[in-house]
């Protein structure tokens, strides 16, 4: 695959931030290991062990360039890039000390990273050609969510909210209190006009409540095939016209995903991409790359 077009990092300030927590969570007052080393100039290599999409080169350079200012770190990989095991991903030149140092949490942020992106690939393909979006939800880990929220558009796939700030997302206890569906559409868009505004169906009815209503998406949820169906040539016919993207949520994996996506849904989100992340298998090891 090739890498996504316009892929940003989060802000600087954001890396640094998630490199700082973890350099100190891991070195604490030093590295009572690496002092025991000659503190010289050094090579090491990053290794890619089993095929997999890269990411998280931003906070592999941050662990490193936070204990080595002068480290040079040489990629051969782009950021999304699908790389083969076996694959040499970067070669550093630095102190000895330094390197070792940052070896274990640079290797975390970028096998879990490279984890995620290499798992929302495999949904991406599964869904090609059929229009549907692979989204994301805030099943994240603690602390990362803006990383893996990162990586997953390094695999292809598209954030969903961040957090619960930047969008309004109604679900069956909002609409409880509420009273209706039509009522909880109406007091979320007086209260905050600013934000997207995404709405939890749980029937045809509230369905055909909120198309009516509107709002920027309709997440219809644990709907089986056939109402599924139904719910998209609803959306889909007069007078709503599709004005209004359906997402599909809830309990999606692989097998059956690209059934959901040929139905005529927009959107699907799944949580197993961040909470159910399996890191990838990479090393630093010191030395010239192999031959």
């Amino acid at each position: 695959m090739s890498p996504p077009d316009g892929l940003l990092p989060p802000p600087e300030a954001v890396v640094l931030d998630d490199v700082r927590r973890a350099l100190l969570e891991d070195l604490g007052d030093g590295d009572a290991t690496a002092a025991l080393l000659p503190d010289q100039p050094e090579t090491a290599c990053l290794l890619c062990k089993e095929d997999a999409v890269v990411a998280g080169r931003p906070w592999f350079d941050a662990t490193h360039r936070a204990l080595d200012p002068q480290v040079r770190i040489e990629w051969g990989v782009a950021e999304g890039q699908y790389v083969a095991a076996g694959t040499v991903l970067a070669v550093l030149h630095g102190r000895t000390r330094a390197l070792v140092s940052a070896e274990r949490t640079s290797l975390n942020f970028m096998q879990t990273l490279s984890g995620t992106a290499t798992v929302t690939a495999r949904y991406v393909e599964a869904v090609r050609g059929t229009g549907a979006t692979i989204l994301d939800t805030r099943k994240t880990l603690p602390g990362l969510r803006h990383a893996q929220k990162y990586a997953i558009r390094a695999g292809g796939g598209a954030n969903h909210r961040i957090g619960l700030y930047d969008a309004v997302m109604l679900k069956e206890n909002h609409v409880r209190v509420a009273g209706s569906v039509t009522a909880a559409i109406q007091a979320a868009r007086a209260a905050r006009p600013d934000l997207p505004l995404i709405v939890e169906v749980e029937t045809l009815d509230e369905l055909r409540e909120a198309l009516s209503a509107g709002c920027t998406r309709i997440l219809v949820d644990d709907f089986d095939a056939e109402t599924r169906r139904e719910a998209v040539r609803i959306a889909r016919g007069a007078p709503f016209d599709g004005r209004i993207p359906l997402e599909v949520s809830g309990s999606v994996g692989l097998e059956g995903l690209r059934a959901i996506a040929e139905d005529g849904v927009d959107f699907i989100s799944i949580g197993a991409l961040t909470k159910h992340v399996r890191a990838v298998d990479l090393s630093l090891k010191l030395g010239p790359p192999p031959a």
